[in-house]
């Protein structure tokens, strides 16, 4: 068994999917209501931040995804108690008997996360010193450390890195620095801030990303006792302090989730109203939708998306915030195969997100992926070395076919072209949309999907 299906048979089987194979009969327009909880991008943040408290820490809105299971793990095994709260998708967080963990308990909890870097700089404050094994994550591009472990130095960190992974500590403690990032990741940014608010001293930390889970997750710090406050051109101020309590918190809902079931509705000529969505948070995604042709209905509780007209061709380049995420661009791009024309995604962010695009291609679809993008055309996000470029041709009528899943986004984009495709498709490795879509076998059937779930 490759580590691929290792990894999706357990992140599926970590919130009880006992199946890693969905048969679909497509061509079926969804049509429903489903309901979007927590950031899968705040809320395993927003639990690491718990560890710099010195008291009990409330965590609302919580989805059962995998990741969330696998940062709960880690926590516990560093001595975190975590326990379910009183409602329904709260987490208890306790971190007063934290204490240190063997690499070998580090490397089995994490799997394939690459979250146990995000642990450094709180254990580094806690206990003096942090062990992270090699990272996993999705296949979709090198994602170095490196932004990770310089930050770490500056704030005085001693990095060792061994044969199974790398230990750091702070013999003189960690202190207030200057960090200039290369590229606002929000990775990093995220280190920085869990890092620089337990630091003695003022960080100032420019170049960072500025996403709502970023905000969110500062707004957790804050409510903890942080000093933090965000300066024009992507700069942030933490002025450390001695100690922080715990906070109550309710995570700002998932836009990604949001948009890849808006991106579903549009591909399928459906209607899905998407509880918890808000316009605020994806105001970018909503003008590319309405130019391709959707319309979306906004109220207080979340927005209805559908097919308004004829899905016509768009041109997208893929940025960080308040640019057109990333995440956004694999499911819609299944859409746009259904449009009249020649659409573009310059992907600027990651190096290797269009190998989903195969899957799409054998049933039917016209993509052809520039791997060293295109030149030549006026742009508003500027060239970087890595970036490609995914044309897509339409409409092309989409068949059946047995695909499998290579990475959470990519896996969920193969899940709307098997919905829209006519046929039967016979999807593997679902087990790895779980690490960021709850009950996402439960929206299928809230909203008509004809499939039959593949028993082990």
């Amino acid at each position: 068994m490759n580590s691929l299906v290792q990894a999706s048979q357990a992140a599926g089987s970590s919130v009880g999917l006992d199946v890693d194979r969905i048969t679909i009969n497509g061509g079926l327009p969804l049509r429903g209501r489903i309901e979007v909880k927590g950031a899968k991008n705040l809320v395993t943040k927003a639990m690491v931040a718990s560890l710099l408290g010195e008291n009990v820490s409330v965590l609302r809105n919580v989805p059962n995804i995998s990741d969330v299971r696998v940062v709960r793990s880690l926590l516990e095994i560093h001595g975190v108690d975590v326990t379910e709260g009183e409602n329904p998708n709260e987490l208890r967080l306790d971190p007063t008997n934290v204490e240190s963990a063997h690499m070998e308990e580090i490397d089995a909890h994490a799997g394939f996360s690459r979250i146990p870097i995000l642990f450094c700089g709180p254990l580094l404050h806690r206990l003096g010193a942090a062990f992270i094994p090699d990272l996993g994550g999705c296949r979709i591009g090198d994602r170095p450390i490196d932004f990770h472990l310089d930050a770490l130095r500056k704030f005085g960190a001693v990095v060792e890195k061994l044969p199974q992974g790398i230990r750091l500590s702070a013999p003189n403690g960690l202190h207030g620095t200057t960090v200039h990032l290369p590229y606002p990741s929000v990775g990093a940014t995220e280190q920085v801030l869990l890092t620089a608010v337990r630091a003695k001293g003022t960080t100032e930390l420019k170049g960072a990303a500025i996403e709502p889970e970023i905000m969110d997750l500062i707004a957790v710090l804050q409510k903890m006792g942080a000093i933090i406050s965000y300066e024009p051109n992507r700069v942030i101020l933490i002025e450390g302090v001695d100690k922080l309590e715990g906070y109550d918190h309710t995570a700002i809902g998932d836009r990604n989730e949001a948009a890849s079931w808006a991106s579903a509705a549009l591909a399928t000529d459906g209607d899905v109203f998407v509880g918890g969505a808000k316009q605020q948070d994806m105001m970018t995604f909503l003008n590319i939708f309405r130019k391709a042709g959707g319309g979306f209905d906004i109220t207080d509780d979340g927005i209805r998306f559908y097919r308004k007209e004829e899905l016509k061709p768009v041109v997208i380049e893929t940025d960080v915030h308040p640019g057109f995420m990333t995440d956004w661009q694999q499911p819609l791009i299944v859409a746009l195969t259904q449009a009249t024309g020649e659409s573009i995604v310059h992907e600027t962010v990651y190096e290797n997100r269009f190998g989903f695009t195969d899957a799409l291609n054998t049933m039917g679809a016209n993509i052809v992926v520039h791997p060293n993008g295109l030149s030549g055309t006026p742009r508003r996000v500027p060239r970087r070395n890595l970036e490609q470029a995914a044309v897509i041709n339409g409409p092309t009528p989409l068949h059946g076919a047995d695909i499998e899943v290579p990475d959470l986004r990519g896996g969920f984009s193969h899940l709307i072209a098997a919905l829209t495709a006519e046929g039967k498709s016979t999807v593997s490795n679902v087990g790895i949309i779980s690490r960021g879509y709850e009950n996402f076998i439960v929206k299928l059937q809230q909203l008509g999907a004809d499939f039959v779930l593949e028993t082990k």
